[in-house]
């Protein structure tokens, strides 16, 4: 990526509303260079996709906790398994596989504690390749929009 291929990315991650046009006019670049810079990044997997940012609490969504499981067998079929399924759930915003002392973090956002709990016994502590999860209720959440490439090391 190059200085401008940069500066669109920039652009479009604190406003991916952005027209073309405008990307052009803020880079002092012609649109069609714009366009065809933006469609090579998409192509390249640089901009995978663009999205609203919503907000939970608005979707009725006020509970959210970070939930880390440990699995019980250590197996690729076995994670991909509960990926898939439990990845789908309508109350997992987002799902990590991770190392160290859990194997997968679960952000999860609902109505409130008591649908937490429900969540938690009845659905998660249900699945037999959890041999233990702990939570971790999240308060106040800060999310980074937009991320520059970080320096090389010398």
């Amino acid at each position: 990526m190059d200085e401008l291929d940069e500066a669109i990315v920039r652009l479009l991650q604190s406003d991916a509303r952005l027209s073309n046009r405008e990307v052009a006019r803020r880079l002092g670049v012609a649109p069609s260079t714009a366009l065809e810079r933006v469609r090579a990044l998409t192509r390249r997997g640089v901009i995978r996709g663009y999205g609203a940012d919503v907000d939970l609490a608005a979707l009725g969504r006020g509970a959210e906790a970070l939930v880390s499981v440990q699995m019980t067998h250590h197996q690729r079929s076995t994670y991909e398994a509960f990926r898939e399924t439990v990845g789908s759930w309508p109350e997992v915003v987002t799902l990590f596989v991770v190392s160290g002392g859990s194997d997968i973090v679960l952000h999860v956002a609902v109505q409130n504690t008591e649908r937490l709990h429900a969540f938690l016994v009845d659905r998660l502590g249900s699945r037999p390749e959890v041999a233990r999860f702990q939570t971790s209720m999240v308060f106040q959440r800060l999310h980074n929009r937009v991320l520059d490439p970080l320096p090389e090391e010398p």
